[in-house]
């Protein structure tokens, strides 16, 4: 994640969810220069997108059992304090849960929501640094 102290209600992550992994490198190592390191948080390989010597966010292929109809997209992170006392909010505001609430070891606990427009967005409780 982010290097920066984790602040609630700051985006703090972006991460490309893709079909094609291996074309969406190709793609943004031409057009921006990023160099991809390959991590292993997790069962799903996961590659941090490199800007230099600092990690600018993230890419995994699109889960195999998501609907078809779901496209490539970047999702957004944003911090908060507390993943699981913010779910019933969103209801109560009109928005949904889409996903989750999960951890990721060594990250964190987030969820991924929808806004009563239809936007979606993540929300998640990083882990303090070890």
């Amino acid at each position: 994640m982010a290097d920066n102290k984790p602040v609630h209600g700051t985006f703090c992550w972006n991460e490309l969810v893709t079909r094609d992994v291996k074309a969406a490198k190709d793609f943004y190592s031409k057009l921006i220069g990023w160099k991809f390191r390959d991590e292993s948080m997790t069962d799903t390989p996961y590659s941090l997108l490199m800007a230099g010597d600092k990690s600018a966010g993230g890419m995994m292929a699109m889960p195999a059992e998501v609907s078809k109809v779901v496209p490539s997209h970047w999702m957004a992170y944003i911090t908060v304090d507390d993943v699981d006392t913010l779910i019933p909010r969103v209801t109560e505001l009109g928005g949904g849960l889409v996903f989750g609430p999960m951890d990721i070891p060594k990250v964190g606990r987030f969820c991924v929501i929808k806004d009563p427009t239809g936007a979606v967005v993540s929300l998640i409780k990083l882990t303090p640094p070890e």
